[in-house]
C-alpha cells in the first residue's frame, strides 16, 4: 500500500464521518460543515463564527421575525417580501438593517416557516447572494 493511497483512505474515511454533519448557525441561520478542530465539541457547537457568537439573538432580532410573519400574514398566500420593506417599517434609515432582517429570514427557514427566493425558485438561504424574497411556506 502506497502512502497516496493510505492518504486517501484517511481522507474518505473523514468524509464519510463528516458528510452527515452539518448544523445551523443559531444566530445567522446559516449552514456549517463539520470541522476538525471542533471534533471534541462538535455537539456544544451553536455559532458559526466569533461574531455570531459575540451577537447572538437579541430581542430586536426576534422583533424582525415578528414584523416578517405579521408582513406576510397580511398578504395573499403565495405573496413574497422583499427584506428592504421589512427594514423600511422598522426605522427611516433602513440600510443597516438589512443584514439583521436576512439572518432572521434565514433563522425562519431554520423553523420551517418561510421559504427564500430568488427568481422565483426556492434558494438555500446559507448560499444565496444578491437579492432575495421571503414568502410563507407553501
Amino acid at each position: 500500500m502506497t502512502i497516496t493511497s493510505r492518504a486517501q483512505q484517511h481522507a474518505d474515511r473523514e468524509m464519510s464521518r463528516s458528510e452527515d454533519r452539518t448544523k445551523l448557525c443559531v444566530s445567522c441561520g446559516r449552514e456549517m460543515a463539520w470541522r476538525k478542530s471542533w471534533a471534541r465539541n462538535w455537539d456544544a457547537v451553536r455559532y458559526c463564527s466569533d461574531a455570531c457568537r459575540r451577537h447572538g439573538v437579541s430581542g430586536a432580532d426576534r422583533e424582525l421575525e415578528g414584523l416578517i410573519l405579521s408582513m406576510l400574514a397580511s398578504r395573499p398566500r403565495a405573496a413574497t417580501l422583499c427584506p428592504s420593506e421589512v427594514a423600511c417599517q422598522m426605522s427611516a434609515d433602513w440600510r443597516p438593517l438589512m443584514e439583521p432582517v436576512r439572518r432572521a429570514a434565514r433563522r425562519l427557514v431554520a423553523e420551517g416557516r418561510v421559504e427564500i427566493c430568488q427568481g422565483g425558485r426556492v434558494v438555500d438561504p446559507s448560499r444565496a447572494r444578491g437579492p432575495i424574497r421571503i414568502r410563507l411556506v407553501t
